[in-house]
């Protein structure tokens, strides 16, 4: 690992007053959950039909069996626990150097490690809700309503509360993470290949000097940041 860049970084953290975190999959897959883009992402794995397509509004309205079946067996992971990038996240927030986290991740684990302010692009399966009355399931809940989930209160059909590719991202979640980002005095951009928009684009809305890349491999905007580490999140923040 580059050391001066490694102290470059913990220099701005501990100057930082209104941190902004953004996060992907790269974030999760060192508590177990894979990724879409990566090696042994899913993409790369082989299924009845591309998974982008599964997870599609159209494929789950025209085939719920085969959406339902590849959501609960490639996309819950009700047993993930928080690494420690989540964990330090949700300490700096306490400490009150965090302004907030914004992921593209799915799977509840900033909340679970405490942190408050989280605005999720792409919703949450913890969220659950039926398409006819409304009724609110948690993932726990959904689990137990059958194969294709059926509300128990009027029987209509229970949609987990993640956008789905065709699908908009709630326009109050995008308002709240640009306004979060134009605020930034530090924004960390973390295990996201930066491919996907308009989440990608977010960048643009920072307006500062501090602007950190970290992931694995490099980005189409690493010539956008002040400071590049091409390191696993979790060495990078075992060491702040």
């Amino acid at each position: 690992m580059d050391e001066q860049k490694l102290q470059t970084l913990k220099t701005w953290v501990n100057e930082a007053k209104r941190m902004v975190f953004f996060g992907g999959a790269g974030v999760s897959t060192e508590s177990g959950i894979p990724d879409f883009r990566g090696v042994d992402g899913l993409y790369h794995q082989q299924f009845s039909d591309p998974p982008e397509t599964i997870i599609s509004h159209s494929y789950y309205l025209r085939k719920p069996q085969v959406f339902f079946d590849f959501y609960r067996r490639r996309m819950l992971y009700p047993d993930a626990r928080p690494n420690i990038a989540h964990v330090k996240l949700a300490q700096w927030e306490r400490e009150g150097k965090l302004l907030a986290v914004v992921t593209q991740n799915i799977d509840g684990l900033h909340q679970k490690a405490g942190s408050r302010n989280v605005y999720e692009l792409h919703g949450s399966v913890h969220r659950n809700t039926c398409r006819r009355c409304g009724a609110k399931y948690t993932l726990e809940e959904f689990l137990t309503l059958g194969e294709l989930p059926v509300c128990r209160v009027c029987g209509g059909r229970v949609k987990p509360d993640v956008v789905l590719y065709e699908e908009s991202l709630d326009p109050a979640t995008v308002e709240g993470a640009v306004d979060a980002i134009r605020r930034a005095d530090l924004l960390i951009v973390a295990g996201t290949s930066l491919t996907v928009y308009p989440a990608a684009a977010f960048l643009d809305d920072y307006p500062g000097s501090r602007l950190v890349l970290i992931n694995k491999t490099p980005t189409p905007r690493d010539d956008i940041a002040s400071l590049t580490l091409h390191e696993k999140l979790g060495d990078v923040f075992a060491r702040l």
